[in-house]
């Protein structure tokens, strides 16, 4: 009996969620999280930006940043694979209430959409570091701009060539 009860839920299950996702699909209902332009903070401008003077003016960051650094930025010089090219950015930050990274902005060149990432940080994070494998259609140059809590913009900056693009 414990089997029938177990297939019966399971089938339920499935019933529902595929009534959840048809009526998603219709559009009766919108899941706020997956919809970029519900999101507090989100710059969808920026990030529908085919040039990188559109990228950096949606995120609100000047078309040039100093370099800092506090910023390190780890690529590798070659990309053999523009589809998976892994990324790593570290800032020196002390992470406290009154001096923290807010924002860490990703942008790469000549990518048909050059703002690749964003990520967002509290003091409770204790340290302003990710990392990613991001997507380059050819090579060009990819920077990082880490925002402060007060405004203040450090950049990083380094060319990447790649031998098989990714974003074809």
């Amino acid at each position: 009996m414990s089997e029938k009860i177990k297939r019966r839920d399971f089938l339920h299950g499935a019933v529902t969620t595929a009534a959840v996702m048809a009526t998603v699909g219709t559009g009766l209902v919108r899941p706020r999280l997956a919809l970029a332009d519900d999101v507090q903070g989100w710059p969808a401008t920026a990030f529908d930006a085919k040039t990188l003077s559109g990228a950096l003016k949606g995120a609100g960051v000047p078309v040039t940043v100093p370099a800092s650094s506090k910023v390190h930025l780890s690529v590798p010089t070659i990309a053999e694979n523009g589809g998976a090219v892994p990324l790593s950015v570290d800032v020196d930050s002390p992470m406290t209430a009154d001096d923290y990274i807010e924002t860490l902005y990703l942008f790469v060149d000549e990518n048909p959409l050059p703002l690749v990432s964003q990520f967002n940080f509290t003091p409770a994070n204790g340290k302003a570091s990710m990392q990613e494998r991001i997507k380059m259609a050819k090579t060009s140059s990819v920077r990082v701009v880490a925002k402060t809590n007060k405004g203040e913009l450090l950049g990083a900056v380094k060319l990447v060539k790649v031998t098989v693009g990714g974003c074809g």
